[in-house]
């Protein structure tokens, strides 16, 4: 008799997002995708400004992530390299399209569901336009692309949504009922952040008896998390979802390559910090392995605007550990 299959919500946005939910589609189809729903730059941004949409980017790369149908996603993931929609993608504009077209982004994410034949779903984390704020200190930063390229002077540097942002029923109802709920890796401050911190998103964590697991980054983001040990991550996150509120710390404990890693260290990027001791400052249990996708990430070449990761994890590691954490829940063995 098959196994049954775990119901898998995955949190997050944009490149972490894209990267695990290829691995997670191959062990389930009850998947959801909640994604944040800040971002303002790159071609997402001018959408946004021009037409007064909702942000697509990062629903369509998760839609994509989840697509069977190689042909339309590549048509959904492709860029223009000229013209006034350079570095536009074919994707965004879609969505965008049959946001306006239907007046309903819900509706057009359904729709582009159909379209690219995806596995699980996509859920915004909310549907109320707002801006995302950063107060650092006394200086209140707006604007999603202006807080990720912010050099944070304070600690303790607080994400807000003005105004308020109110979680998405759907996004809740999946936390809920989920087997297993999962924040990818991704920006800290501009992604992970933001979708947590949505009103309504503590309630539902705390209420959901899935457990909970954190994908830690490989990398820190300069002028923001530099010297970040994985446990930095999960203290600010439980300052926001509750003390106790993480299960599992699923790292990478196996370095990058040396070519990788002098190609972050010119730009100032190093691995997120793990020395053991450390992880005993958190209830969760901590998991290292090695989680780092052999080959690089290449960029597409009309894709100027943002600079991509280049240092990704393996998305089929990571789901067959995930996979492993909803079988046996309390194997918390390795720390």
């Amino acid at each position: 008799m098959d196994q049954p299959k775990p119901k898998i919500v995955l949190i997050g946005g944009g490149t972490g997002s894209f990267t695990i939910l290829q691995g997670l589609k191959e062990i389930t189809p009850q998947l959801t995708a909640i994604v944040n729903m800040s971002d303002d730059g790159g071609s997402t941004g001018t959408l946004r400004d021009e037409l007064g949409v909702l942000p697509p980017g990062d629903v369509r790369q998760c839609l994509v992530a989840l697509s069977d149908t190689p042909e339309v996603r590549d048509l959904f993931s492709y860029r223009f390299d000229r013209g006034s929609l350079a570095n536009q993608s074919l994707g965004n504009v879609i969505l965008s399209g049959l946001e306006l077209k239907y007046g309903s982004f819900e509706k057009a994410i359904k729709t582009a569901s159909s379209i690219l034949h995806i596995t699980g779903r996509v859920v915004p984390v909310t549907l109320d336009k707002h801006t995302l704020l950063l107060r650092d200190g006394a200086k209140t930063i707006r604007g999603e692309w202006i807080i990720v390229n912010h050099r944070i002077q304070t600690p303790g540097a607080q994400i807000e949504h003005d105004p308020v942002a109110c979680l998405n029923p759907e996004a809740g109802e999946a936390i809920r009922n989920a087997d297993l709920v999962v924040v990818a890796p991704g920006n800290f401050y501009g992604s992970l952040m933001p979708a947590l911190v949505v009103h309504g998103m503590v309630e539902a964590w705390q209420a959901s008896h899935a457990h909970k697991v954190i994908i830690a980054n490989l990398v820190n983001k300069p002028g923001q998390t530099d010297g970040w040990h994985v446990v930095d991550y999960i203290k600010e996150f439980e300052k926001h979802i509750g003390e106790g509120q993480i299960d599992t710390i699923l790292y990478n404990n196996e370095p990058p390559s040396k070519t990788l890693l002098r190609a972050y260290a010119t730009d100032q990027e190093f691995p997120v910090l793990t020395n053991l001791e450390r992880f005993q400052e958190v209830r969760a249990v901590a998991i290292g392995q090695n989680l780092v996708a052999k080959n690089p990430f290449v960029q597409d070449k009309n894709d100027k605007v943002i600079r991509r990761t280049l240092i990704r994890h393996d998305a089929a590691k990571v789901s067959q550990h995930l996979l492993r954490l909803y079988h046996h829940p309390l194997g918390k063995v390795i720390k």
